[in-house]
């Protein structure tokens, strides 16, 4: 939601987000508690929040902070199981996003785990700038796993390489996953890929193959990195990934008529986007 320039009324978020949590998905990234300077779409998250219906549900909730600030508020709703926390591979990266050097993103990591660990929530940390960069900064699978190597010393348990920009190819998922999984195999290793909808499928199924079970989505693909350089690439579409989960012969407790319901309230609330013929019909 937060690169759509009019604000989604907060009822709208709620009703959308309710939709979301009768799929049975097995988390829900539902707000951020970063700046509303920063990002004025998601400064209701309380609000919403407060409007959302956990009753009936098993899905869990992961919110977004950008620094400690955040996760200080994150920490005190008990309804949040999760903190995401973005840590950049590529310096210029770090210092656009959270205007900290990677030193400094490190030490907020740190901070941020120690606070989680006394709330009893999990951090996920997002390795952004995942499967390279357009700056120029050093990049390499083997830095990658000095990041994850790092990470698992601090404590955390869950880490999700991200291709913030779509530039990563099947060969290059495949290749990181698989080493990263076998070199820390207790460790819960996430995809949170950005592509072109005709790419989709050898993405997911590249994950797939490398032994991924945490792949992230987002109904239609909606949303992406405004740094992309092609308007086309965006989240991967969540009815396209458990479409192809499906069809790789992997069950998945998930509610096939309320993600239909789901997906034409996203298309009422959030706009439409037309993908190609990536995937298939859920």
């Amino acid at each position: 939601m937060q690169g759509l320039a009019d604000f989604i009324p907060t009822e709208d978020k709620i009703r959308y987000l309710n939709a979301l949590l009768r799929v049975g998905f097995d988390t829900l990234d539902f707000g951020s508690f970063v700046s509303a300077k920063a990002i004025p779409q998601l400064s209701d998250t309380a609000e919403v929040l407060a409007g959302l219906d956990l009753t009936e549900t098993r899905t869990e909730l992961l919110a977004i902070v950008a620094n400690l600030r955040g996760a200080e508020q994150a920490v005190l709703y008990p309804e949040i199981q999760y903190l995401g926390f973005p840590l950049s591979v590529s310096e210029t990266f770090q210092l656009r996003n959270t205007n900290k050097t990677i030193t400094q993103a490190f030490a907020e990591v740190e901070a941020i785990q120690q606070l989680c660990v006394t709330h009893q929530k999990q951090l996920v940390v997002y390795l952004s700038m995942g499967f390279g960069n357009p700056y120029g900064d050093p990049y390499s699978p083997e830095i990658v796993g000095q990041f994850t190597e790092r990470l698992v010393r601090s404590g955390i348990a869950i880490i999700a390489p991200s291709d913030t920009i779509g530039s990563s190819t099947p060969e290059a998922i495949e290749t990181l996953f698989g080493h990263l999984l076998r070199t820390f195999p207790t460790i819960e290793f996430g995809a949170h890929l950005h592509s072109r909808p005709e790419q989709v499928a050898e993405k997911v199924q590249a994950a797939l193959r490398a032994g991924v079970q945490r792949i992230d989505g987002a109904l239609q693909g909606l949303g992406g990195c405004p740094m992309a350089s092609d308007a086309l690439t965006g989240n991967l579409p969540t009815e396209q990934i458990t479409y192809l989960i499906k069809k790789e012969g992997i069950s998945l407790h998930i509610n096939q008529n309320r993600l239909a319901e789901a997906l034409v309230l996203s298309s009422e609330i959030l706009g439409s986007r037309t993908h190609g013929p990536a995937g298939g019909p859920v």
